[in-house]
């Protein structure tokens, strides 16, 4: 069985001289850019170790980098540096990575190591708990063989159980480890593993926000999040158009903020989306379209900073949905939503209606058994069930006036 391979690993005091640590092995997952979310779970992961006498915390990484400021990763870069519980990071499973800042996290653990099919690097920005001769200075990106080679890392392992059971007799920190033991199965001597490991993760709630840092999801879900609004808008109430939409906003902010979105980006892709909601108005696609178009592409475009830019064929698909949802989708649903099945809207001047909302100055009301935005003509508000009449129509909009009984001569009877 394979347990690993062993590296004398830069600045690592690998002694064997102090006793065994029992307790639970810790796991914790990090993935993705390293936000304030994440940042807060790996504080809360090496408090709750320490509370719980633990024997090792171990961070299995796979990250791109960070989002945090300079000042809150040295943070987290001392805190794993400080921790009373060992830390561990380990880089897989095979195809994961660390680079840019995400490199920090493993120089400052206890013990590194990574998967083979993982990779480390390259390194971006400073790193207080980086050598001088560090492998991974000057952008470079290693592989699990030539970071073995280099001694980047302290062990390489194709499997997190088969990084802890290498861990067995370890120390570092202070502490030996004491995670797997020798048994002897058909004649074979071979290592099982013995300490508890116990995993935990990001609630619901963290893992949705977290997930935003994702640049593409966070820009989908801002121009999807901003065309259902505006689909909503044209319609009736507030409905499930409109409550999605909201939702898709308000959690693509979070990622926004965080990977740093740019004002002109999101003043662009703004921009956009009103175009498109001029045309809708107008039903058909006309200059605001192509204006909307453009802002949308180059909005898309400068969005983020350049490290962190969305690819362009990402861009490119996003674009051709919202085009397509909003010239023919988003047109074809309103129409259909307010148009009645015999006749066309301007034979409506004249028709009776209910207004099923109060009217001060808009609401809706009911002709011919459909819904139908309307306008108070007059200044005075329109109560809820009162009859109405419609006087005019506006794009998609009715104008009422209050349906009063048409005065006719007086008849009398004579005696």
């Amino acid at each position: 069985m394979l347990f690993g391979t062993l590296v004398a690993g830069p600045a690592r005091a690998l002694a064997v001289s102090q006793p065994a640590v029992a307790g639970p092995v810790d796991v914790i997952e990090v993935k993705g850019r390293i936000d304030r979310i994440e940042a807060d779970f790996i504080g809360q992961a090496i408090a709750s170790a320490a509370r719980e006498h633990s024997q090792l915390l171990i961070v299995q990484l796979d990250s791109p980098g960070a989002t945090l400021s300079e000042g809150r990763l040295t943070a987290l870069a001392t805190r794993i540096q400080r921790s009373a519980v060992p830390v561990a990071v380990w880089v897989g499973p095979s195809g994961a990575g660390a680079s840019h800042e995400a490199v920090r996290l493993l120089r400052a653990a206890a013990i590194a190591g990574m998967a083979n099919g993982a990779h480390i690097g390259p390194l971006r920005g400073p790193c207080p708990e980086c050598r001088p001769d560090d492998p991974l200075a000057g952008g470079k990106k290693l592989g699990a063989g030539e970071a073995t080679r280099l001694k980047a890392v302290d062990y390489v392992t194709p499997t997190l159980g088969d990084f802890i059971v290498g861990l067995d007799g370890v120390s570092a920190a202070g502490r030996q480890f004491r995670t797997a033991e020798v048994v002897e199965r058909n004649g074979q001597r071979r290592r099982e593993p013995i300490a508890q490991v116990r995993f935990a993760k990001l609630d619901l709630v963290g893992r949705l926000l977290h997930a935003t840092t994702n640049p593409w999801l966070a820009y989908t879900l801002l121009v999807l999040g901003l065309l259902l609004i505006v689909f909503e808008f044209f319609s009736v109430g507030v409905g499930l158009a409109g409550l999605t939409g909201a939702i898709a906003v308000a959690l693509s902010a979070y990622g926004l903020a965080a990977l740093g979105a740019t004002p002109l980006g999101l003043a662009l892709t703004g921009v956009a989306v009103f175009g498109y909601a001029v045309d809708v108005q107008a039903g058909a696609p006309r200059a605001w379209t192509v204006i909307g178009s453009v802002a949308l592409l180059v909005g898309s475009w400068t969005l983020y900073p350049a490290d962190r830019r969305v690819a362009w064929w990402t861009i490119l698909v996003v674009f051709a949905l919202a085009l397509l949802f909003a010239v023919r989708g988003m047109t074809t649903m309103v129409r259909a939503r307010f148009s009645t099945p015999t006749i066309g809207r301007e034979s409506m001047i004249g028709e009776a209606a209910e207004a099923t909302t109060a009217i001060d100055p808009e609401g809706t009301v009911r002709v011919r058994g459909a819904l139908w935005r309307a306008r108070a003509k007059q200044v005075a508000p329109i109560e809820a069930g009162a009859g109405v009449r419609v006087v005019a129509i506006d794009g998609l909009v009715l104008e009422v006036a209050p349906d009063e009984p048409a005065s006719g001569p007086e008849t009398s009877s004579g005696g």
